[in-house]
């Protein structure tokens, strides 16, 4: 079956009213669809301003349609972006694949759906509303629709140890890394020796799935005995779903998709409420109005008579409350809401044409009502104030409203998550009163491959740095936006700009980071000043959210994932498997060759004497090694010209792929045996075959042109045009003369899995370094003083710059040697660059969900029940949502403390106020410490002479700090006991001299 086709060649057609889906135009306008059509009959109100980040005060009166195509045609031009401003026909959807309805009465939205899902070939159907703090999809991809790939995962394969000859025949994996097989799955065989039948690429069914072994549902009894190799590979099943029609889904919905499992009870009661809400705006021809009562009990009414109504359905309990709120709120289209919503339909469209994922099926509700302010509200806080805020003050009312415009707020990191974060923010109208203010730093500079996930960003701010330009862009969504865009990353290192006050003033912190580190020191930074934390993260169609908030939860650095496996450093060098083991030597070749080296050289050239002695002290065979690489570079007979470039990169071609193997398999031949007499090449290990290079493998020429002209690049050498010509680089290669190699007797391989090491020493290591530190100072009295080499830092997103040639070229040669499946060039920047793409859907959810949350956050008086932490993966689809886990309890005598707890003591204290302050606690000081050094240990009666000493002068002195003029405190760390001389950890003490 032919896979429908996605990317630029997907007719996707758009139905929306209002500001409901901008972030689901943006989302798959971002994806790259091949065209997108908006269809609207409604005109801006000022009202749709604050959910709609294309509309500005300017495009009030004009169709929405026609305002959203020019500002979403700026997010990717080989995307068409039209409109339709005409009342709508069902035959104008034969047109398209995918049709999405974001704002249609349910008696229409029947009769659009019927088309679609008798239509041949049947048009994707999706329905979508946000109603407030509630929202509902529901999906129809036609009575057959096929699922090519189910979760998007990369199919599982495993390394074979043994296969028996038995019915059912057990299948024994090497225990390198678990098997991710199911019972069920079905899997083919590759590459094995002896048991040859296995080998005819035909599927087969496992059961019994283990963690390194299976049962085959096969006899082998009669196969050939197993005796070596092998490959066992998953095969991605495809599956056909039987999408009902609205009609009937309505009231035979199956099972819905649950979010959140406290309320696993929900989805029933809002299948209702959608439908009740329905049935009153076709009686009354209008929404419930927002803090009307008489509203709220009509639509009560009418879900009441309905489900009274549904037979067997009948729920035992409607919650009026529930109801109630969602009256009031079924106007509003929520920022947060849109974007999460935007983010999981902008998924089920690409789902829908590609057939690649799991679609939703059939109805998915949600709703986040603890989001509300935590005390009750007077009807008329709620009533509109003419403003661009007035659909999020008919849902909060006017003070929450307040609260958000006159936050101090710090966003770190102005990527896909920042940009996201900064539009939702400025629509929410946080920051955007006269005491408001929001800060975002970000050090990085805005690169092309950023365009198709960081929506703020154009072709023209290549280059630019990304807070700045993110900042003006979020700016001029909503000129009342109070924003500073600074370029500093936040570390220790800039504790002078984000100094005590910053953070002292700061209402919340919202972390868009992409690394471990830098969220590990913001979750210390908010757990010192105990500031809310919002923590996000995405991973391709997977996103997860933690809340961090002051006393209520644990903080991020709480719980740690587990350190990813790292592949032993002797199978990475010299007994590659699989293709990220060839990807992890070459990024690891490249470093070494392009920038440790160059950089190793200049150290040398700045210092000679230093270095060479280092190099003799050292005496190693590090240091002998890192001789012969300077030298090595500084022979400048080896590197003068480009074609001494070309002769270096066709030499390194015959090292890494012919004479090492050569080496590895004269050492250890074919047969060789261990010392228990095992076989040594038995699995994972695979036995290589030396690369015969060859002019006419394109391969071969792109490795060594591409390597030529980085080491000229890394030398200041010019690269002359005819690098362009490959027959002019094949006949310069071909000039090269290679040595013959001779393979050499008693060559030690490291095979321990366990060193950390591939240096051998040996017995002469001091005469050879004495020997390369004499041509070293020859080599040298042939350069200008001033000359110095260029390292070249490895950078995945120039496509121009040949380092991904480079580490293609490296790894795939490798996977040459070894008999492991190649990647192409794009797979393996993945790799090598540990990359998992970001896709807008799960950063638009992701940001949606943390925006629910700050609702909470500065409104303030909530439980740790109230808010949510999220892990969602758009692939399958799956959402978990639970309470964050609350800080642990640390009780003594009275008192209690948690992580967030940080005791401080003012004026100036003297170290006998400071111990004496801790005893009026129960609690008996016998060590001080501040920084690295002892101010006071019970122990040592010197310490006693410093009692009436400050602390300050103390940390000055004794500590040698150096506190600067924005810091009035310091800390210290104190070992105390209580009465029983047990020991008590308590809190850091800050001591407060200003």
């Amino acid at each position: 079956m032919v896979e429908r086709p996605c990317g630029g060649f997907l007719e996707l057609m758009f139905l929306c009213l209002g500001c409901r889906v901008s972030a689901l135009r943006s989302n798959l306008i971002l994806a790259g669809v091949k065209s997108v059509t908006l269809h609207d009959v409604g005109t801006v109100e000022l009202w749709d301003l604050s959910s709609n980040f294309v509309f500005s005060e300017n495009d009030v009166g004009k169709n929405r349609a026609l305002a959203s195509v020019a500002k979403l045609q700026e997010l990717n031009n080989a995307v068409v972006v039209q409109s339709l401003t005409s009342e709508l026909t069902k035959e104008q959807l034969a047109d398209f694949q995918a049709v999405v309805f974001t704002d249609i009465g349910l008696e229409k939205a029947i009769e659009f759906n019927d088309y679609c899902h008798s239509h041949q070939p049947p048009i994707a159907f999706i329905k979508t509303e946000v109603r407030g703090l509630f929202g509902s999809v529901f999906c129809d991809f036609g009575p057959e629709f096929t699922v090519f790939d189910v979760d998007g995962e990369e199919a599982h394969t495993g390394i074979i140890a043994s296969v028996s000859n038995d019915n059912p025949a057990l299948v024994s994996c090497v225990d390198d890394e678990r098997l991710e097989f199911q019972d069920g799955d079905l899997v083919v065989f590759s590459e094995v020796h002896g048991m040859k039948e296995l080998n005819d690429g035909k599927p087969r069914k496992i059961k019994n799935a283990r963690a390194y072994s299976f049962t085959l549902e096969e006899d082998t009894t009669n196969y050939g005995s197993y005796e070596k190799g092998g490959i066992v590979t998953q095969v991605k099943q495809q599956k056909v779903l039987n999408f009902k029609p609205l009609r009937e889904a309505l009231s035979d919905p199956g099972d819905f998709l649950l979010s959140d499992f406290a309320k696993f009870d929900r989805p029933p009661l809002l299948h209702l409420a959608f439908q009740a809400l329905d049935k009153f705006i076709s009686e009354l021809g209008r929404f419930p109005v927002p803090g009307v009562e008489d509203d709220a009990q009509k639509l009560i009414a009418i879900a009441t008579n309905m489900n009274d109504s549904s037979g067997d359905d009948k729920l035992d309990d409607i919650n009026p409350k529930l109801l109630r709120q969602f009256a009031f709120g079924a106007r509003a289209v929520l920022n947060p809401m849109a974007a999460m919503f935007g983010g999981i339909v902008g998924q089920e469209v690409v789902k829908a044409c590609s057939g690649k994922f799991h679609p939703l099926y059939q109805f998915f509700y949600f709703d986040s009502v603890e989001s509300l302010p935590s005390e009750p509200l007077d009807p008329d806080d709620f009533r509109p104030v003419n403003s661009r805020y007035d659909a999020q003050i008919s849902v909060f009312g006017r003070k929450l409203q307040k609260k958000l415009e006159d936050s101090q707020v710090f966003v770190v990191g102005s990527g896909a998550l920042g940009c996201e974060f900064l539009k939702n923010l400025a629509l929410m109208g946080v920051a955007c009163g006269k005491q408001g203010k929001l800060t975002i730093t970000d050090d990085d500079v805005i690169e092309k491959s950023n365009l198709s996930r960081q929506f703020l960003f154009r072709d023209w701010n290549i280059g630019q740095a990304k807070s700045t330009v993110a900042a003006s862009a979020a700016a001029s969504i909503n000129p009342s936006f109070n924003i500073e865009a600074l370029q500093n990353r936040v570390s220790p290192e800039t504790e002078n700009v984000f100094h005590d006050t910053f953070w002292e003033n700061l209402s919340v912190v919202i972390n868009a980071l992409d690394n471990v580190n830098a969220r590990l020191y913001v979750d210390q930074r908010c757990l010192y000043f105990q500031k809310p934390l919002l923590e996000s993260g995405t991973l391709g169609a997977k996103c997860n959210t933690q809340m961090v908030i002051p006393h209520l939860t644990e903080n991020y650095g709480a719980s740690r994932d587990p350190p990813e496996k790292q592949a032993p450093m002797c199978t990475v060098h010299s007994f590659p498997h699989n293709i990220d083991h060839c990807l992890t030597w070459a990024r690891s070749e490249f470093d070494g060759l392009l920038e440790k080296t160059p950089a190793e050289v200049n150290t040398y050239l700045s210092n000679p004497s230093e270095y060479t002695n280092a190099m003799r002290n050292a005496g190693d065979a590090q240091a002998r090694d890192n001789l012969e690489r300077v030298l090595d570079c500084l022979d400048r007979d080896k590197c003068d010209t480009f074609e001494d470039c070309i002769t270096w990169a066709r030499l390194k071609f015959e090292d890494y792929f012919a004479n090492r193997v050569k080496q590895l398999t004269f050492t250890f031949p074919e047969d060789a045996a261990t010392s228990t007499g095992a076989p040594f090449w038995s699995a994972p290990k695979r036995f290589p075959r030396p690369l015969q290079f060859s002019t006419s493998d394109l391969s071969h020429l792109n490795f060594v042109m591409s390597a030529a002209i980085l080491r000229s690049e890394s030398f200041g050498i010019p690269i002359p045009d005819w690098v362009k010509n490959p027959r002019k680089v094949a006949d310069a290669v071909d000039r090269v003369i290679v040595p013959d190699f001779q393979p050499k007797e008693g060559v030690k391989v490291v095979t321990d899995e366990k060193a950390t090491s591939l240096s051998t020493a040996s017995v002469d290591d001091a005469d050879v370094i004495n020997d390369l530190i004499t041509k070293l100072e020859r080599c040298r009295t042939n350069l200008t003083p001033t000359f110095r080499m260029k390292p070249i830092q490895f950078e995945k997103d120039d496509d121009t710059n040949y380092h991904m040639d480079v580490i293609a070229g490296l790894a795939n040669m490798r996977a040459r040697n070894y008999s492991i499946p190649e990647v192409d060039k794009l797979k393996a920047k993945f790799i090598a660059g540990r990359i998992i793409p970001a896709i807008a859907t799960s950063t638009a959810m992701a940001t949606g969900l943390v925006c629910l949350e700050l609702y909470k956050v500065l409104d303030g008086g909530h439980k740790v029940e109230d808010y949510r932490n999220t892990f969602a993966n758009l692939a399958l689809p799956l959402f978990s949502m639970a309470e964050p886990v609350p800080p642990k309890v640390i009780k003594h005598q009275e008192t209690s403390w948690t992580v967030w707890d940080r005791w401080t003591l003012g004026n100036n204290p003297t170290l006998r106020e400071l111990i004496q302050w801790l005893k009026d606690k129960g609690l008996k000081a016998y060590s001080i410490s501040c920084g690295n050094c002892l101010l006071f240990n019970s122990m040592f009666p010197r310490h006693k002479e410093r009692m009436d000493r400050t602390i300050a002068d103390l940390g000055r002195e004794v500590a040698k700090l150096e506190i600067p003029l924005y810091r009035h405190h310091l800390d210290v760390v104190v070992a105390c006991e209580d009465e029983e001389d047990n020991d008590v950890d308590i809190p850091l003490v800050s001591i407060y001299f200003r």
